[in-house]
């Protein structure tokens, strides 16, 4: 059983910075892609920022220069810088990833739980 834990959400002023942290647990053999995405209640979830297992990085326009992915995979953990924040990056925050668990070669994709970033107006 593989599992996706985010923390690090909160509510932040205008300008300010947040942390977000996601880990893998369970039986993993390997971890691809990771990714942040975002959602705000009754619309859909969109994509923030992913990171391949090489580093390669890709970001949403709206978050380019102040948003930095990031990932430890000796912790199996993804990491969202985030700066100069904005109310409208208000959202439910979740990560992404494609893991493929020791009973398989296979890549499969798993959710966290999501955590909520408030940037109050």
């Amino acid at each position: 059983q593989v599992q996706l834990v985010e923390s690090g959400g909160g509510l932040v002023q205008p300008g300010g910075s947040l942390r977000l942290s996601c880990t893998a647990s369970g039986s993993i053999r390997s971890i691809n892609y990771m990714r942040w995405y975002r959602q705000l209640s009754g619309k859909q979830r969109d994509m923030v920022a992913t990171i391949s297992r090489g580093g390669s990085t890709n970001y949403a326009d709206s978050v380019k220069g102040r948003f930095t992915i990031s990932r430890d995979d000796a912790k199996n953990t993804v990491y969202l810088q985030m700066n100069s924040l904005k109310p409208e990056d208000t959202a439910f925050y979740y990560c992404n990833a494609d893991i493929s668990p020791l009973s398989s070669a296979s890549y499969y994709s798993h959710w966290g739980q999501g955590t909520q970033v408030t940037v109050p107006s």
